[in-house]
């Protein structure tokens, strides 16, 4: 089980049209097995099923799976260690733990690069050099993130990019 697979079934809400999509992951368990067991356990829990992409900013990532679609934040497990150490790039198209200023802070959220992103790669264990730990790769469904990352943006509450329709994780499923 060293690649395990997840499919995120999305729904992309532009004004008053829905356009359906799905984006399958790769996960790597060998590199990054805390981080892909910790991601696993909140698909296999049903976590992520009603969430949304709360953040887009189009040349840098989409953020998701820790909001609901009226922006309430879920409840999560505990922390987990950051595994940014394992190798992995934040390269387009790959999947990270988003995190808060404690590089061991990262829960349930993630994002999907959607350029190169050198700048959160880990380069020391220190404050500013941790990174965000990489854990897999889109594998199909480029071109649903690439819908994604486009939609229109504002501010909601304290939140900034937030998409302007709601980008709807309906489910995901390990495969």
């Amino acid at each position: 089980m060293s690649n395990p697979q997840v499919e995120l079934h999305i729904t992309i809400n532009v004004a008053d049209e829905a356009t359906q999509g799905v984006i399958t992951l790769e996960l790597d368990a060998e590199k990054a097995p805390k981080t892909t067991e910790n991601f696993l356990a909140y698909v296999n829990d049903g976590f992520y099923n009603g969430t949304i992409f709360h953040r887009v900013i189009k040349n840098f990532m989409i953020q998701g799976g820790g909001f609901t679609p009226d922006m309430q934040q879920k409840d999560t497990q505990a922390p987990i260690e950051n595994e940014a150490k394992n190798g992995l790039k934040n390269d387009a198209y790959t999947i990270a733990m988003a995190r808060t200023g404690d590089p061991h802070s990262a829960t349930a959220q993630f994002f999907i690069n959607t350029v190169g992103n050198d700048f959160l790669n880990h380069t020391s264990p220190s404050a500013q050099g941790w990174g965000y730990a990489v854990f897999g790769k889109v594998v199909k469904g480029q071109d649903v993130v690439d819908s994604i990352k486009k939609v229109r943006t504002t501010r909601k509450g304290y939140h900034d990019d937030v998409p302007f329709d709601t980008v709807v994780i309906d489910k995901a499923v390990a495969l």
